[in-house]
């Protein structure tokens, strides 16, 4: 409900969805990282919108009927624990939950598919020095997509964050087997991965 000519923005519907419906759905991926100022060089585009949600989980007919003035890209996923790695952000008099850095770094990391994502990612890794290692610990933990854990581990090292040191690799499940992610990379034999070969040379190789 609304009262007559108040305009509710997208902020304030998700506020109803997760407050009033009790749905997971978020601001994430490189949404949740502009609203943090940890995306220096993007903004919350006013063109588009990434939102994630829970598998099995049905946003309400009002929500996707609206012209919210903005392009919504939604996606439900079960690659993460739903309740893990979010955050309250403050908007105006509420407050939503949104992913956290580095919730919003494996969604990213989710959606890659070709050379300019993971160049994309990588660069909106490396100011990520101050990420808690035992939230990143938890999250990989439970973290269901092989894809998604190689590449997060792979760029932590390479960008030399310090908080990589502290977390115990011997617990996250890296699944079996090489992944070729792109056509005609660089093959890191660490990972089993297969990356662009532009990312693999910038800052150093790891073997």
């Amino acid at each position: 409900m609304i009262r007559t000519g108040d305009h509710v923005n997208i902020s304030g519907a998700l506020y109803s969805l997760q407050t009033q419906l009790g749905l997971s759905t978020h601001f994430g991926g490189k949404s949740a990282l502009a609203m943090q100022g940890k995306a220096h060089y993007l903004e919350l585009s006013s063109k588009r919108v990434y939102l994630f949600g829970t598998k099995g989980e049905n946003l309400p007919t009002w929500f996707i009927q609206h012209n919210w003035g903005t392009q919504i890209e939604y996606f439900s996923t079960k690659f993460l624990d739903s309740t893990l790695g979010l955050t309250e952000f403050q908007v105006k008099e509420f407050a939503i939950k949104i992913s956290s850095p580095a919730r919003a770094l494996m969604e990213c990391l989710y959606l890659s598919s070709n050379n300019e994502d993971f160049t994309e990612c990588y660069e909106l890794f490396e100011p990520l020095n101050n990420l808690r290692p035992d939230q990143v610990q938890e999250l990989l933990e439970s973290c269901t997509s092989v894809k998604v854990k190689r590449l997060f581990l792979y760029m932590a090292e390479k960008a030399k964050h310090s908080w990589f040191e502290y977390l115990n690799l011997e617990k996250i499940d890296l699944g079996h087997g090489k992944r070729s992610l792109v056509e005609n990379g660089a093959y890191v034999s660490k990972y089993k991965i297969t990356v662009p070969k532009a990312l693999e040379s910038n800052g150093g190789t790891i073997l």
